[in-house]
């Protein structure tokens, strides 16, 4: 596939000045265990600090020193000041604990139906029941896009020269139907068209200091996607997800374009064959930053697979679990895990 640049866009040479300055990036998806979604861990009636603070502190022992962490639309609709006092501590948490943080904007996966206030509680043996997708069905009101905007170069502008933020992701699988489990929008592939490049733009009008990316995620090979040519194009650095063995992965980063930073911003589940053991080494020869699905077992629930939605785990745990490193105790669940990533990275701490 030949690659074109949109409006704005970094040259390969800015991203590859920018990505050299950085040590080797290994982190996790992060929400913490308190939270079923990103509603639960934002709003300020179940934000916890100090929450996001000891489960930061197991992250910093096995060697992570970069997070990726979900926003809203909603949340900035709703109180946008006080939604930027959250996002501040939280960064200050990371940020004290030698942690960077990748900002996702906008979701497609799971719940479309999203709603501010109490969250219904996680279905029991489920994977990440109640995750929410943003903006979910306000794609379809084209009056809502200027509430959108406002939210990205809000949070953008922000935070456009914070060094504690290291990366914009844009949009998260925006092409994701969420296999049935949900009814979504008839045209919601087309929709998502449409508005992806206009966020790109949106966030690029706020001049961030900052790389945008959206990870492609789908098909047999990634341009197989209906938005992996928005994506790529878009992206100043190339971020992507894999779920499969080492084999297959090394497959999928050779199909990649090579002349940019490369950022593998899902992976780890255990039952497909996608383990620390089998990826790391590959992204650390290839020096490719790596955000594994899940830090700490809690109400997102990704310890149970993904055909928990057809066969809750309702009386008995997963063996292995999908995701996850940690117990809610901070016990980690494979002792060689832990171990691996602190031999791996070079930091970290024992005991």
């Amino acid at each position: 596939m030949s690659e074109t640049s949109a409006p704005g866009r970094w040259s390969a040479a800015r991203a590859n000045a920018w990505y050299d300055k950085l040590p080797w990036l290994v982190g996790a998806n992060f929400v913490p265990s308190t939270a079923s979604n990103q509603l639960e861990m934002w709003q300020p009636e179940t934000f916890r600090p100090d929450v996001i603070a000891r489960e930061l502190d197991w992250a910093a022992s096995v060697g992570m020193n970069t997070m990726r962490v979900f926003l809203h639309d909603l949340l900035w609709a709703a109180d946008p000041v006080g939604f930027r006092q959250r996002i501040e501590h939280y960064l200050d948490i990371a940020a004290g604990r030698g942690i960077s943080t990748m900002l996702v904007l906008f979701d497609s996966v799971w719940n479309p139906d999203v709603a501010l206030g109490t969250q219904p509680e996680p279905r029991p043996g489920v994977h990440n029941s109640q995750w929410v997708q943003g903006p979910g069905r306000a794609l379809a009101d084209p009056s809502q896009h200027a509430r959108l905007c406002d939210y990205v170069q809000g949070v953008v502008g922000a935070f456009a020269h914070d060094e504690r933020v290291l990366v914009w992701d844009i949009w998260n699988e925006p092409s994701n139907l969420n296999g049935g489990r949900f009814k979504e929008l008839d045209n919601k592939v087309e929709l998502v068209s449409a508005l992806l490049p206009q966020a790109f733009a949106w966030a690029r009008a706020a001049e961030p200091s900052q790389p945008l990316t959206a990870g492609v995620w789908a098909g047999a090979t990634l341009y197989d996607d209906p938005h992996a040519r928005i994506q790529i194009e878009n992206s100043d650095i190339i971020s992507f997800h894999d779920y499969q063995t080492p084999e297959r992965f090394s497959a999928k980063i050779a199909d990649l374009p090579r002349d940019r930073p490369l950022f593998l911003t899902e992976y780890m589940a255990r039952t497909p064959g996608s383990t620390f053991e089998g990826i790391l080494p590959i992204a650390k020869r290839e020096r490719i930053a790596s955000y594994c699905w899940g830090l700490v077992a809690g109400r997102s629930q990704t310890l149970y697979p993904w055909d928990s939605w057809s066969k809750p785990y309702v009386e008995a745990m997963p063996d292995p679990w999908f995701h996850d490193v940690f117990h809610g105790d901070g016990r980690p669940y494979r002792e060689g895990e832990v171990a691996l990533l602190r031999e791996i990275t070079g930091r970290g701490k024992t005991g």
